[in-house]
């Protein structure tokens, strides 16, 4: 019998954790195996490998420890790659050839797996002057736009592409143009960008005081820090980033404190990192280890919780020795930090389990009283191991527990701690656990609610058919196999129709024993005004969160697709709400308008010619099929193939504008060409400049395109239909949805954040 509670689990273990041959055929015949396998390869470096194993495997059974991505899907496989999720890269220097430097760097830890984080406030700002050279400094908004580049070159780990994460000092000169980089939505769409906010800052903010923005102890501006602040909302409230991360906060609660300095994140934000420095992830299943769920004993068990920390700890400590590390610098750092980012799935589902509706106060408490017992095991566990294996190569005592984190520990743990040591630095993180939350039976998403309860997902099947399938959460499965048809309690609720102040309580109840941070979503509605907006971010501030992220659907970030609410019997599905499908294709007419454009390529004797037909829609005109032509026959198949993926991209309606950008964003290793003044990288981007050229002439997009000649023919009207946000970039669906802090695809999965 599978052990998986769906297919879309199985499925999501066949296509990403399963072990394969090179030419598909799988090693791991059932996820025992595959269990089996990451159960002996960390036990390797066990003196008692057999006792430790078994441990290690009845940790994995039944879903119960999850670790992160990157253990499941490369630990015992004997592959090059990283089991560390994520890394923040060494400090960028202020100088060109540092610059580039740390461009290689993170190019090769990319790929081998790793998402990055960087803070750009070491550069200096744009008009700086730039000694012996007699030149202005172009800011690191430009160095930004080389790494966007670099990474949308680098396919991570051979599956997906790189994230990274993008932070910026708010004293910074160039911090204004970073707030609002992402406005342009071709631009920096590899980063997620974050602004790092001072203690000093946001006492300006409530002080309505000014603001210096300096670099090198040299004031460029002064600025009003509540104008400042304002942008930053402005910013977020209209395109959901940048975030932000309260750095002084992060350091002075950094058990570390005393030997780094934090400047830069993961890129979903829930590891501050100091240079060089990695997280390694894993998330205890909280919705497997309630006793008597949905009745008056339901329960915790505790005891077996405890237990299951302390073997996650030992099994994550060994991740650090056997792991590979893209740098030596990375493996150095690990190595005398040996910090691991123990963290959680399923808390959502395990309250609804013991009678709790998220959000409210008692809910708080309920997560506050399990996050310390997973904190007190975690760090009982963690000195268990410093007696047996030694304590971390850079503890020392009285400066660790001089940190704001260790303070507020119980008594028995700081005495622990003092007598033996602690094996690793800092234990605890909550980390997006979208993927690995389906895989273990559709569980409720680390701290967030439960996004839906049930829905309709179409799956393509290896013949290249789709079916339909229900996707249903872990806890109403439950309460469906226990009561059948019987309503759902009104305590079940969902982040569609909880108010943001619930969702930041339930941050800030987790955050207090979480030691690094979190990786959580605050979804407001559309309709908040700006004012309640920014009043999400104050109280986040207030009550003690080390971040914030918010999304709020609107026409630029997409909408987030709403869900019925439960009928009497059964949850009902709203076939145009939460339903992730394809649309059917538009119908083509029997005569279509379009314009014809042609590109001399230098390369080939024969000139491109490409026509652009669009079809008009409730009276507005949007782009229909793509003609590539050329009678250089080298050209013909890609040419017929890029006109066939083209128009039927095209024909499925919505944003269609990311074709434009992936074109765009090809480089030919023999060199590219000069174009209208432009430099055009190879004749795939010259074919999506032509593209966007066309889009913008007739209103789809906003832009300037290639610069080609303007067609006095052209029929230039406002695209009327509703936007819908932006594809998915790996599928091209239209249900990208901000989850623990990362844009994720409800259709394929695809994570932006890894």
């Amino acid at each position: 019998m599978s052990r998986f509670a769906a297919p879309i689990a199985e499925q999501i273990w066949d296509m990403k954790y399963r072990l394969k041959h090179a030419d598909g055929t799988p090693q791991d015949a059932t996820v025992e195996d595959t269990w089996r396998r990451i159960a002996r390869s960390l036990a390797d470096v066990e003196t008692d490998k057999t006792v430790w194993e078994e441990k290690f495997y009845n940790a994995l059974e039944d879903f119960k420890y999850l670790p992160a991505g990157r253990i499941t899907a490369g630990a015992g496989t004997g592959r090059s790659v990283t089991l560390f999720n994520c890394f923040v890269m060494g400090t960028v220097p202020d100088s060109m050839s540092g610059i580039f430097d740390m461009l290689k760097e993170a190019a090769l830890t990319m790929q081998q797996g790793g998402g990055i984080g960087y803070d750009f406030s070491t550069i200096r700002p744009r008009g700086a002057d730039v000694l012996g050279v007699a030149a202005d400094a172009s800011g690191p908004l430009s160095f930004m736009d080389v790494w966007d580049a670099m990474c949308r070159t680098i396919m991570s780990a051979g599956s997906r592409r790189g994230a990274m994460m993008a932070t910026m000092r708010c004293d910074h000169p160039d911090i204004e143009d970073f707030i609002t980089a992402k406005k342009d939505p071709a631009r920096l769409r590899m980063f997620n960008v974050s602004v790092l906010i001072s203690d000093a800052f946001m006492e300006a903010v409530k002080a309505d005081g000014s603001w210096d923005l300096h670099f090198n102890d040299k004031v460029y501006h002064t600025v009003s820090a509540r104008d400042l602040w304002n942008k930053i909302m402005q910013s977020t409230y209209a395109q959901a980033e940048p975030g932000v991360i309260f750095i002084d906060r992060i350091n002075a609660m950094n058990n570390l404190n005393y030997c780094e300095d934090i400047a830069a994140t993961n890129p979903c934000g829930e590891q501050p990192l100091p240079p060089y420095g990695a997280c390694l992830l894993g998330s205890i299943n909280l919705a497997r280890l309630v006793k008597n769920p949905f009745e008056d004993a339901a329960e915790m068990d505790e005891a077996e919780m405890i237990e299951l920390v302390a073997t996650a700890v030992r099994m994550m400590d060994n991740v650090v020795d056997a792991s590979r590390f893209p740098l030596e610098a990375q493996a150095r750092e690990a190595q005398a930090k040996r910090r691991i980012g123990l963290g959680v799935t399923g808390l959502a589902d395990a309250l609804l389990m013991v009678g709790s509706q998220y959000g409210t106060e008692e809910a708080a408490r309920q997560t506050e009283r399990w996050m310390k017992a997973i904190a007190r095991a975690a760090y009982l566990a963690s000195v268990d191991l410093a007696k047996e294996k030694g304590a971390f190569p850079l503890f020392d005592a009285d400066k660790y527990l001089a940190s704001g984190n260790m303070m507020q520990m119980d008594d028995d743990v700081r005495d622990a701690i003092k007598k033996h040591g602690i094996r690793n630095a800092l234990l605890t993180s909550i980390a997006p656990t979208g993927t690995i939350s389906l895989y273990a039976g559709n569980v409720s998403s680390g701290i967030e609610p439960v996004f839906a309860y049930a829905y309709t997902r179409k799956v393509l099947q290896k013949d290249g058919s789709r079916t339909e399938e229900e996707v249903v959460d872990y806890a109403v499965q439950l309460w469906r196999e226990k009561f059948g048809d019987k309503a759902l309690p009104d305590y079940f609720v969902n982040a569609q129709t909880l108010e943001p102040q619930a969702h930041v309580r339930m941050q800030a109840a987790a955050q207090k024993w979480i030691d690094s941070s979190i990786s959580k979503t605050i979804n407001c509605p559309e309709d908040i005004d700006f004012d309640a907006f920014k009043d999400v971010y104050m109280q986040a501030w207030d009550t003690g969160c080390k971040g914030c992220t918010t999304y709020r659907p609107n026409d630029v970030t997409g909408s987030v697709l709403s869900v019925s609410e439960e009928s009497e019997k059964t949850p009902e599905i709203d076939t145009g709400a939460d339903v992730v499908y394809i649309s059917e294709p538009l119908n083509r007419p029997q005569a279509l308008e379009g314009h014809t454009y042609k590109v001399k390529w230098p390369d080939s004797e024969h000139a491109i010619y490409i026509t652009i037909n669009d079809v008009i829609l409730n009276g507005n005109r949007r782009p229909f099929e793509v003609f590539i032509n050329s009678k250089n026959m080298e050209h013909f198949a890609w040419t017929v193939a890029l006109t066939r993926m083209i128009s039927a991209v095209f024909r499925r309606g919505g944003d269609v504008s990311f074709v434009v950008e992936e074109l765009k964003a090809v480089f030919d290793p023999r060199g590219g060409a000069w174009m209208e003044g432009k430099y055009i990288p190879s004749i795939l981007a010259a074919i999506g400049g032509v593209i966007e050229t066309h889009l913008v002439r007739t209103g789809f997009i906003e832009g300037e395109g290639m610069g080609l000649k303007s067609d006095p023919q052209a029929e230039v009207v406002a695209v009327g239909e509703a936007p819908r946000g932006k594809a998915c970039p790996s599928c091209g669906q239209f249900d990208l949805r901000m989850v623990e802090g990362c844009m994720t695809c409800g259709s394929c999965g695809h994570s932006k954040c890894g």
